[in-house]
């Protein structure tokens, strides 16, 4: 389950007795006492924005004085840092002191001046870098301050001051996330996450992204030495022989079995040293007869003492996943009142719909969660698990189920609504019910609704906890059948695939059948605007409405690319790929660490000898002697391309009291301009993914829309207060911070708007989009609280 490298049991006594207990069944929780632990309130906390999220417990929760719903309507445009290119960012800002650290200019990591947004230094072109946010480390006395990242499945550092590559880190300023997974690194199609990790004391905590399909890497949970870049510890959420849940899954199943995960955010209570990690699925996504069982540490929410790995409580959220119900938005720390006492807790909300909530230290839930009966599979060799949990108390925040009565008011002529609710009538729907070889199934919520990351937030102090979700149903086609040999040999080639099947599978649904776009953009002359690297970024990490399809390795991708009228051997027709082209304005470096990138676009090639000579999505064989099945089912992409068929809201943010274990308000974030156009009201905005929240101790809970705006909303009743627009849309997560008694929003706005721009009610047109970037706000100079 873990191993450690370096410490010792005796080095990791905290204050306090720790007892250990296990229940058995598939939720097992460690029940701890602890003593002494010094009281630290919110109020005392949450004062800088120097990790992402915020702080160590993801709150996104900030203290300040000056911003309240008496002047926040007040709020104007500071200064905006333009990123100089058409790309999108998902990214996070920090800031340390007065220095604002973001992405920008064909990705590169750009130091600014907090307040006048002036660059100070540049380290250029760091193609293949986690998009979403990077992580700040500083010593004790502060003479050293680290920015860590991920970039091409290497860990890297860079020194904060100067932005110059820091050598001494890992081997010549590089780690391999590939190695120390238990597989040839050279099999492995990726493993960086597009979240950042966390950083704890002198470890950086780190997840994966570990691609979708069979036979994928694990999902190892591993933490690093900030300074010399070595690994300290390893825990294996798919558990090895000896290792609690290891019979939670087929024998050796670890030597082949992917996933389980956590490729959303960490969640740190620092006082416990306490990490929490929401996990993923396990793959294949939705078939499992190769890891029958309930399949341990699959969805759950799981905490582990930061300094060693070793497991504490975990609790899973969703038995022997075949619905990619992943968890992936940050567990929120919180206290509130339970049972007539004060009781920390640990909050949850998953893909699924559902938010979860539990004691902190013992992981017993706060409410009853039920085990209920849910339909069984069809499908030749799986068993779905019979039970899944439900909550008792806390309700849904996201719809749960979509029939032919809940088709969208809007946009339909009569002859596509009766086609439509025709087809809905047809396929099987319900909430849990397993993907079938017969029918077509309807998924609410869909592979990528309800929350993700990004998407909660909280007061801590007062246990309030809000959730940003989307209802996007998903459309699956039925199962089909693949063919291989469970050995090592080739594989049998059933299906022709190659990039235009790839490309019919995965993207007609919003790029159109002859690229030119549908509900997505324009892939014409895809060429000249992504190189091989940037495209196959785009498509593993999901960027704009569109989501991440991790199961596609390189060979695929590589085909997908050829199919789009692109050179995969190089950069694109007539553009450069070299990274040689350097940006205006004080660059310090570039590239990274010396090899970080042509060592990493060289390895990894070997992927592609245990696929088909077609590049069908088989996937590599078992090893030798596994006890899987002798054919393997998928199915067409993700059931996307049918956000806007569900009647709105289709985004909404959802306030939780877990003092009284009730929603407490429930508002739409955004309105769609085509729906406007139709009459429509509070629609919230289909295809709202990876947008973010900031609560203030003021009582505003501010949030990003896919509408191009950033919205306050009351804390108390989710009346909107402010909406302030911005040049383009937006996705990722806000930030706030304070210089001399000053305090600054921003938002990173970089996405195009897939709609017209217009005035709300009025008729669409379309508009060019134009240059987006950081954009920061503040109350005037003069102004003072009413």
């Amino acid at each position: 389950m873990y191993s450690r490298n370096k410490r010792s049991i005796s080095a990791i006594i905290r204050k306090g007795v720790w007892l250990l207990t296990v229940c058995a069944g598939c939720n097992g929780v460690a029940q701890q006492e602890n003593k002494n632990l010094p009281e630290v309130s919110a109020s005392e906390q949450h004062t800088t924005w120097k990790d992402y999220g915020g702080g160590p417990d993801q709150s996104k929760y900030f203290v300040l004085d000056e911003i309240d719903k008496s002047n926040v309507d007040q709020l104007q445009v500071s200064w905006m840092y333009s990123t100089g290119d058409d790309n999108i960012y998902q990214f996070n800002p920090i800031v340390v002191d007065t220095v604002m650290y973001v992405l920008a200019k064909n990705n590169s990591l750009v130091a600014l001046n907090a307040v006048t947004g002036e660059e100070i230094w540049i380290h250029a072109n760091l193609r293949g870098i986690a998009r979403r946010g990077i992580n700040y480390w500083e010593s004790k006395d502060r003479k050293e301050r680290r920015l860590l990242f991920q970039m091409n499945d290497y860990l890297q550092a860079i020194d904060a001051r100067t932005g110059k590559s820091i050598l001494t880190f890992g081997k010549n300023g590089l780690v391999d996330l590939k190695e120390g997974l238990g597989r040839d690194p050279e099999t492995i199609a990726r493993v960086q996450s597009g979240t950042p990790g966390k950083v704890f004391e002198n470890l950086l905590l780190l997840g994966s992204a570990t691609g979708e399909g069979y036979v994928s890497a694990p999902g190892h949970l591993r933490a690093y030495n900030v300074v010399t870049g070595e690994l300290e510890w390893t825990f294996h959420t798919i558990p090895q022989p000896g290792e609690y849940g290891y019979d939670t899954w087929p024998k050796d199943a670890y030597k082949y079995a992917g996933g389980a995960n956590t490729w959303g955010e960490i969640s740190i209570d620092e006082e416990r040293g306490i990490a929490y990690y929401p996990l993923g699925s396990p793959t294949y996504d939705y078939y499992g007869a190769d890891r029958i069982g309930s399949n341990l540490y699959g969805n759950c929410i799981l905490a582990l003492d930061a300094r060693t790995g070793e497991r504490k409580w975990h609790y899973q959220l969703v038995h022997h996943d075949l619905w990619d119900y992943d968890a992936s938005a940050a567990p929120q720390l919180v206290t509130v009142n339970h049972d007539g006492k004060r009781v920390d807790a640990v909050a949850v909300a998953g893909k699924n719909g559902f938010l979860y909530a539990f004691d902190r230290v013992t992981g017993k839930p706060l409410w009853p969660i039920e085990e209920r009966p849910v339909p069984a599979s069809k499908v030749p060799g799986e068993q779905a698990w019979p039970t899944q949990p439900f909550p008792t108390v806390l309700p849904p925040f996201a719809r749960q189920g979509m029939t032919s009565k809940d088709i969208t008011p809007y946009f339909l002529t009569p002859e596509e609504r009766d086609s439509l609710t025709n087809r809905i009538d047809s396929m099987q729907t319900g909430f849990y019910t397993p993907l079938s070889q017969e029918k077509e199934t309807l998924a609410l919520p869909g592979a990528v609704g309800g929350a993700a990351w990004g998407n909660t937030a909280s007061n801590p102090d007062q246990g309030m906890v809000y959730v940003l979700s989307i209802d996007w149903p998903s459309f699956y086609g039925k199962l089909e059948q693949h063919g291989f040999v469970p050995k090592e040999g080739a594989l049998l080639a059933s299906l022709p695939e190659g990039g235009h099947n790839l490309y019919t599978k995965n993207c007609q649904a919003c790029h159109g059948a002859n690229r030119e776009g549908a509900v997505g953009p324009t892939l014409v002359g895809l060429g000249t605007r992504l190189n091989f690297d940037e495209f196959q970024q785009v498509v593993v990490a999901g960027r704009g409405e569109m989501p991440a399809f991790q199961h596609m390795d390189k060979d695929a991708l590589r085909q997908l690319y050829s199919f789009l009228g692109a050179d995969s051997r190089g950069g694109p027709f007539g553009r450069e790929s070299d990274s040689s082209v350097m940006p205006e304005g004080p660059v310090v470096g570039a590239g990274g660490a010396p090899g970080g990138q042509e060592l990493r676009r060289a390895v990894g090639m070997g992927q592609g000898s245990a696929r088909l000579k077609s590049g069908a999505e088989v996937g590599p064989p078992y090893p030798e002697g596994a006890d899987a099945p002798s054919v393997r089912y998928y199915t067409q992409g993700w059931g996307l391309g049918h956000a806007q068929l569900i009647s709105p809201p289709w985004s909404s943010i959802t306030a939780y009291d877990l003092n009284k274990g009730k929603i407490k308000w429930r508002a739409p974030i955004g309105l769609d301009m085509d729906a406007a156009a139709e009459g429509g009201k509070n629609t919230g905005v289909p295809r709202a993914q990876r947008n973010g929240m900031i609560v203030t101790s003021t009582g505003i809970v501010f949030s990003t829309a896919k509408d191009g705006k950033i919205y306050a909303f009351d804390a108390d009743n989710g009346k909107v207060l402010w909406a302030g627009k911005l040049p383009t849309g937006t996705e990722g997560i806000p930030a706030m911070y304070e210089v001399k008694g000053r305090h600054y929003l921003v938002v990173t706005a970089t996405t195009p708007i897939r709609w017209a721009l217009a005035e709300e009610g009025k008729p669409a047109k379309e508009e060019a989009k134009p240059q987006g970037g950081y954009v920061v706000f503040a109350l005037p100079q003069l102004a003072s609280r009413k």
